[in-house]
């Protein structure tokens, strides 16, 4: 009788979302969707609905810490992302715990939440430059946190470029024009290019950036090369944000689907 082989592992770590819409609870249902385990490692707690971050209780970095060395020492991690970091000890902790590992690292720097609430400050965003990036595989921010890395207020596709430099690849993901949706993908040395799609016009998107980077570590996980990962992680967030455009739920911006 034959055995089938285990999925592999992809790691997020992340922060809570109570409203079950972003962080850990889109990242795991992303990653189990794709036929890929999650393992989690928990950064910060959050009071949080569609409408509001009301409460964030950051956990300590020892707890923090624990958690990485339970998960990197027992299973085969094949690849990891993190969300929301929250200080800027923790950005320089997961740097020191996983850079230099030779597992894709997928960094989805998250410093504003779906509603606004600021969920890193200064400090977070040069910990993460100067930390965090140079071990990065891949960096996935929008255009208003590539600003606040950067201090820059550029074009998306120069924002690309300097991100890049950092050393990671960069998927500046979400401009949106004409139902058009521009992602700039840009790899170290080479010129940014534009992967475009049509756009999901809605208002049940949050989540939308966590679930399209854990689907990106996914695929990255499979080892596929990283301008096809892109577009199917691209395709995989559309279609779930097709499920998720009528429903309506809560009372600001809704979940993205995770069914």
């Amino acid at each position: 009788m034959s055995r089938l082989a285990p999925p592999p592992v992809v790691l997020a770590v992340a922060g809570t979302d109570s409203g079950g819409a972003a962080g850990l609870a889109a990242d795991l249902t992303t990653i189990a969707d794709l036929g890929a385990h999650g393992a989690c490692v928990v950064t910060a707690v959050t009071a949080q609905d569609t409408a509001a971050v009301h409460a964030v209780h950051a956990l300590p970095a020892t707890m923090v810490a624990a958690q990485l060395d339970a998960v990197l020492d027992d299973l085969p991690v094949a690849g990891v992302k993190t969300g929301m970091l929250g200080s800027a000890e923790v950005v320089t902790l997961v740097a020191e715990r996983l850079g230099g590992r030779g597992i894709p690292l997928v960094v989805d720097p998250v410093l504003v939440a779906t509603c606004g609430a600021v969920l890193g400050d200064e400090q977070v965003a040069r910990a993460y430059v100067e930390q965090l990036l140079p071990f990065a595989s891949v960096v996935t921010p929008n255009l208003d946190e590539a600003r606040a890395l950067l201090g820059a207020n550029q074009p998306a596709e120069r924002l690309a470029s300097m991100l890049s430099r950092l050393g990671p690849a960069v998927v500046l993901t979400g401009g949106v024009s004409s139902g058009t949706c521009t992602d700039w993908v840009a790899e170290p040395g080479e010129e940014p290019v534009a992967l475009r799609h049509a756009a999901v016009e809605t208002t049940s998107d949050h989540g939308t950036g966590c679930t399209f980077s854990a689907a990106l570590t996914v695929h990255l996980a499979h080892r596929v090369p990283l301008t096809v990962a892109v577009r199917r992680a691209a395709t995989y967030t559309a279609a779930q944000l097709q499920l998720s455009r009528h429903w309506g739920l809560g009372r600001g911006r809704g979940p993205i689907a995770h069914t």
